[in-house]
């Protein structure tokens, strides 16, 4: 049996990047000239056959306007829950994402602004 062992890492996160793009209503040339990536790399990455890297991923999110996060998360760069929370821990990240009052966009710039903060303070 070859299986690819990018598969199952590549498709989910290829599926979600095809999900995104076609939400934003954007071809897959559109997203490869606003994300600065070629249209066949792109198209690799969504086939599940290219695991991008974060800087890669990083452009990806700004030209779907998401955040960079969640697709590191998908990529399997970050867990999903990076920091253990215990009852009386707020959950900053999952309070922004469930937030029905806030479109994606400002979403994404709310928790790039939390990361900002926190991204220098030590986690125990």
């Amino acid at each position: 049996m070859s299986k690819n062992p990018l598969n199952d890492l590549g498709e989910s996160l290829g599926e979600y990047l095809r999900e995104q793009r076609t939400s934003a209503k954007l071809s897959l040339r559109q997203l490869s000239e606003l994300a600065g990536v070629s249209n066949p790399y792109l198209s690799q990455i969504e086939r599940g056959l290219k695991r991008p890297s974060a800087e890669i991923l990083q452009q990806l999110a700004k030209g779907l306007e998401v955040s960079a996060e969640s697709l590191y998360v998908r990529a399997g760069i970050l867990d999903a829950e990076p920091q253990a929370a215990t009852p009386d821990t707020p959950d900053v990240r999952r309070a922004v994402r469930q937030d029905a009052l806030l479109t994606d966009r400002q979403k994404k710039t709310l928790l790039d602004i939390y990361e900002s903060y926190v991204e220098d303070v030590p986690r125990h």
